[in-house]
């Protein structure tokens, strides 16, 4: 596909996804009386149709790799960060309700920080490092005992395409601090909706779920370590490509 096509696409694909967040936004008004789960589950249609609408218009599908992995339990997951595809996909593709730990920012963006403010989030001062893990842990255990799941993106912001973070350890002080399991999950949304990229690719985006690390056993460290290694060998295995090309630029 030339790439005038792709840029024809993704920006039919903006003006849509502009529409529906002014559309969505406003409806959150509406929801709010509605018990929580049946507001989260009408706030989040805004996410069932940019995904509808990233397939239909720019060609971008997905597949499940390991789904049957999920628990009907609390858990937290853990998962790589590339676009902002995961966060929208994540949120209305998994059994039960996610709670988002974000920087509280994103609160005051007009429309989309609306949706935000109306579900049981945690928006945290990443500059009040201390507090903010505590609020973390805090609140998650709350949320956790509801009957909700906790995400978080241990790398803390999206990554290149073949780039590897450094992975922080807040999920793994949650999972420790509330003695709940962490899932972790790969995704390679970098290949379609790359970071900070107008154009969308068309393309298949894997999101692989590994197996519940119980953190039994663990300090924040160790437990860490393990989602890190089982997430950054399973991109080896459903994007070989990116990361052979990564490593053979290190080695020239």
């Amino acid at each position: 596909m030339s790439r005038s096509i792709m840029f024809l696409r993704s920006l039919v694909f903006a003006v849509l996804m502009v529409i529906a967040t002014v559309i969505w936004a406003c409806a959150c008004f509406l929801f709010f009386p509605l018990p929580y789960r049946q507001r989260y589950w009408a706030i989040s249609r805004w996410n069932v149709f940019v995904i509808w609408a990233a397939r239909h218009i720019c060609g971008i599908q997905y597949q499940f790799k390991g789904f049957e992995n999920l628990p009907d339990a609390p858990v937290i997951l853990l998962s790589k960060h590339q676009s902002a595809w995961e966060t929208i996909f994540l949120l209305c593709s998994m059994p039960r309700p996610l709670i988002f730990v974000f920087k509280k920012e994103l609160l005051y963006v007009p429309f989309f920080g609306w949706g935000l403010a109306m579900l049981r989030m945690i928006a945290i001062n990443r500059s009040k490092t201390r507090d903010a893990m505590a609020q973390v842990i805090a609140t998650g255990k709350k949320r956790l005992a509801d009957g909700q799941w906790v995400i978080m993106f241990p790398e803390g912001t999206r990554t290149q395409v073949g780039k590897q973070g450094a992975y922080k350890g807040g999920g793994a002080y949650l999972a420790i601090g509330t003695a709940t399991p962490v899932v972790p999950i790969a995704v390679n949304s970098g290949d379609c909706w790359p970071r900070n990229a107008f154009i969308k690719k068309p393309g298949m985006i894997t999101v692989s779920i590994g197996q519940p690390i119980s953190p039994e056993g663990h300090n924040a460290q160790s437990l860490m370590r393990e989602v890190e290694k089982w997430i950054e060998s399973e991109m080896r295995v459903i994007t070989p490509g990116a990361y052979k090309e990564s490593q053979d630029q290190q080695d020239a």
